[in-house]
């Protein structure tokens, strides 16, 4: 396998997702800082490589990929083995169910261009905040109902999945913003089980900080 290349900003939830799956996979990968806060995602060298102007963004194989679960999606089928994703259908659409309900109705709500526009049409000043609570919460009470309905120690079964992968970062988000975690039970214990594996505590945004 040639050089892999992570453009990463370190707090980014779709970032941290991609880490895990690296570090799950044993993927050895060089890091590029992407300062969201310092506009590096609009310049036009990074547009060449991303046009959406997001992070992540993995050179791997020769190739740029985007968007954090279609590359998970990717590492996982170059490694089957590794059940980030069942090898069952049925169990597969599960799996992509709880990623999808982290990553396609929770994150884009609560993410830095959303949140940073709010600020421009309200003059509250913990707007912010309660916005962050308000549809972080409300996710996380779906999110708890959809993997009660599951069993084994993570998210889906007894090894970490896709869905694990988005759901760790996005329970260090709750918990930056202040939401209440008392009520998601299912939730902080696999969050608790994610953080004693080495994979995960090696991609945690405390850890890779620049």
């Amino acid at each position: 396998m040639n050089e892999v290349v992570l453009y990463d900003y370190w707090r980014s939830s779709a970032s941290y997702r991609v880490r895990i799956a690296l570090n799950l996979l044993g993927v050895n990968y060089q890091t590029v800082p992407i300062n969201l806060l310092d506009g590096a995602h609009k310049t036009p060298e990074y547009l060449a490589l991303n046009p959406q102007g997001l992070v992540p963004t993995l050179v791997i194989d020769g190739r740029i990929l985007t968007q954090s679960l279609a590359i998970i999606e990717y590492l996982a089928e170059l490694q089957p083995e590794s059940e980030l994703l069942p090898s069952d259908i049925a169990d597969r659409q599960k799996v992509r169910a709880l990623a999808y309900a982290v990553a396609m109705d929770i994150h884009p709500i609560c993410n830095l261009h959303v949140v940073s526009h709010l600020m421009t049409v309200t003059e509250k000043p913990d707007a912010r905040e309660e916005w962050m609570k308000h549809f972080i919460a409300d996710g996380l009470v779906k999110l708890e109902a959809m993997i009660g309905e599951t069993d084994g120690a993570f998210s889906f079964g007894d090894t970490p999945t896709m869905a694990d992968l988005c759901l760790v970062p996005q329970v260090y988000n709750a918990r930056r913003w202040g939401v209440d975690m008392t009520a998601f039970k299912r939730i902080s214990d696999i969050d608790s089980k994610c953080a004693e594996l080495p994979a995960f505590q090696a991609a945690h945004p405390d850890r890779v900080k620049p």
